[in-house]
């Protein structure tokens, strides 16, 4: 909530700014961001939005020093390229992309204008950048999470349901781009001894029948890789796990205060802040190919006890034990 007010009032404010103040000798910054998600306020707030909570501790403000150019595609990913489009034609210091879906537009609407990634995979391995030490061209950012994060998620879910022995992979194969984690995770269930049913989704409309061809499957559990299209769908997808009674997993813990049994990963909030570290950095002069691309540092296990209670599962103690947060 504090962040959907955060931009929200940021461009309320920024639009409301006398004309006379906003053309200041000293020129503000203009930002552009792009998200798969919706606007602050819709039903499916953006999770990136926090990087404004960022640029605000940072000493930017609307009318003084800061412009938002913002352009959401409301869960439409085929809105994307026109949206980054729009982006690269206006004349911005960077724009933050938000998601593998996102950056991919951005990237594709120009070589030029710096691009700040908030939550990239494997970005070498994809080609978006020579290193994380040094990424080269026109992009740099924050990854949320990587190849071999995928098996510990299946190791994860699988002590947590006791005899789990097939799992269904939600994934969207529209932003998977040229690297494929799968034989990452086929390897990690193979060692695990599990089988994997693999749910190939495009848009919002195959979620409901992707989910019953998991229970059909004999599935006993459902992994939902947090692609943008999952991610901005968590709360549907939640739901339809739960009919199926699949205790479900992914990587953030938003994705478990929306209804998932369990998450795994690193906060995106927290890292959509420190984005804000980037664009400051551009701003000042900084080239986006000399920025380090960051990993995260912080794993956090989340364990929604009530979404497991709502399938007939009682989390084992060492799961108990091992959640950093447990949500009632």
């Amino acid at each position: 909530m504090i962040r959907r007010r955060a931009l929200a009032s940021l461009i309320a404010a920024q639009a409301l700014w006398p004309a006379t103040l906003r053309a200041q000798p000293a020129e503000p910054a203009r930002i552009g961001l792009l998200s798969f998600g919706s606007a602050p306020g819709g039903a499916n707030p953006d999770p990136s939005s926090g990087f404004v909570e960022g640029l605000l501790e940072l000493g930017y403000a609307p009318g003084r020093n800061l412009v938002i150019e913002a352009r959401y595609a409301d869960g439409q990913p085929h809105r994307l390229a026109a949206l980054a489009g729009e982006l690269a034609r206006l004349n911005l210091a960077a724009i933050v992309a938000g998601g593998p879906a996102s950056v991919h537009a951005a990237r594709m609407a120009t070589s030029t204008v710096p691009i700040v990634a908030i939550g990239v995979v494997d970005p070498v391995g994809q080609g978006w950048a020579q290193s994380l030490a040094h990424p080269g061209g026109n992009l740099t950012g924050l990854t949320v999470t990587f190849p071999e994060l995928g098996p510990k998620l299946l190791e994860v879910l699988k002590e947590a349901r006791p005899g789990l022995a097939r799992i269904a992979v939600l994934r969207a194969t529209a932003e998977l781009g040229p690297h494929d984690a799968s034989p990452v995770l086929l390897s990690g269930a193979r060692a695990l001894g599990l089988d994997l049913q693999w749910l190939d989704v495009a848009d919002a409309a195959d979620l409901e029948p992707a989910v019953a061809r998991a229970a059909e499957g004999g599935a006993q559990g459902l992994y939902a890789p947090a692609s943008n299209l999952v991610v901005a769908h968590r709360r549907r997808i939640a739901e339809l796990a739960q009919r199926a009674r699949l205790p479900a997993i992914s990587e953030f813990p938003l994705m478990a205060q929306a209804g998932f049994v369990l998450s795994y990963g690193t906060d995106l909030a927290a890292l959509a802040r420190r984005g804000a570290s980037f664009v400051d950095k551009i701003v000042k002069g900084a080239r986006p190919g000399d920025l380090p691309i960051e990993l995260p540092s912080k794993f956090e296990l989340v364990a929604n006890l009530g979404a497991a209670r709502a399938i007939g599962l009682t989390l084992p103690a060492v799961t108990l034990r091992r959640a950093d947060r447990l949500i009632a």
